[in-house]
């Protein structure tokens, strides 16, 4: 069943609740997972510059005649693009990967800029040891004055952040014009981010969970004891239930797969957890970042 659930934004646009993430995918696979994703329902879909396969995800667009009107899609601004001057240029990049006029949201990926290797976009210049070299000259004032006048032009319905904590988001809210409407970070039940998700409720500002499910490779959520006993409780699969339950905390979820089955199973809009299967799952006292964010200088901002 498609999930035609949402978020209302600060705005007053609403926000798909499930959409599909794009990151990290094989070369190729991203075209055939947003074809099978849009023909089950999926709504919205998570892209960035830094993925290298807009192009792909454009030609699944083209290829699905998409409802434009009716169809959420985010990308994200790089480190190496903050420089105001860039940030029109990298907005317009984006959208001929993508053959959009428009994106409905348009993201800081990170609250960090990088130096730039010559004019190559998404591309910086590194130290000795392969860590990309921080651009200190870079305001965050004038890289988001810069994203609000790609409001103005009409190349973005609205902006936000990606990996911003709440000292980070109280300085931009002093300074914005157009107040952030998403701030996109890790969430899943081995990193809750309780204090962050609080902050954003009570200032406007919408959540979206990347990393939903967790990491393969790293201490298992979706194989967790309270996340297996509510999935049996449920008779659904413990991705559903993380599913519901970042949902059901009053966040938009944006899983990646490219299967075919997980990306139709992911997407469902009838399981609706009870209080004690919420409790029992928000009490696990386990953090595990699937994004440990080292290259972006991550343990400079904690609590993302």
């Amino acid at each position: 069943m498609a999930s035609g659930r949402t978020f209302k934004l600060n705005s007053g646009s609403e926000i798909p609740a499930l959409g599909l993430g794009t990151a990290r995918a094989k070369e190729n696979a991203v075209r055939e997972a947003v074809e099978v994703a849009y023909r089950a329902g999926y709504r919205h879909f998570d892209c960035a510059a830094l993925y290298a396969n807009q192009d792909e995800v454009g030609e699944a667009f083209r290829n699905l005649s998409i409802d434009r009107p009716n169809t959420w899609v985010t990308s994200k601004l790089w480190n190496t693009e903050h420089r105001p001057e860039d940030v029109g240029p990298a907005c317009d990049a984006t959208l001929r990967q993508l053959g959009l006029d428009y994106l409905d949201l348009y993201l800081i990926h990170w609250p960090v800029a990088f130096r730039r290797d010559g004019t190559k976009f998404c591309t910086s210049l590194k130290d000795s040891e392969g860590t990309p070299i921080r651009d200190e000259t870079v305001s965050m004032v004038d890289t988001w004055k810069a994203m609000e006048k790609l409001v103005q032009a009409g190349k973005v319905r609205h902006i936000g952040v990606s990996n911003f904590n709440i000292p980070q988001l109280e300085y931009l809210q002093s300074i914005a014009s157009i107040p952030p409407a998403v701030n996109q970070v890790e969430i899943h039940p081995y990193c809750q981010n309780r204090k962050l998700l609080e902050y954003c409720r009570a200032n406007g500002i919408h959540l979206t969970a990347y990393c939903p499910l967790g990491s393969i490779g790293k201490p298992s959520v979706l194989d967790d004891p309270a996340i297996q006993a509510v999935a049996q409780e449920t008779n659904r699969s413990p991705a559903e239930v993380c599913l519901a339950w970042g949902i059901q905390r009053g966040y938009s979820v944006i899983p990646k797969s490219v299967t075919p089955m997980r990306i139709r199973d992911n997407f469902q809009d009838d399981l609706r957890l009870t209080d004690s299967q919420m409790k029992r799952i928000s009490d696990i006292d386990h953090t595990v970042r699937a994004c440990d964010g080292r290259i972006c200088y991550v343990q400079e901002v904690p609590d993302h």
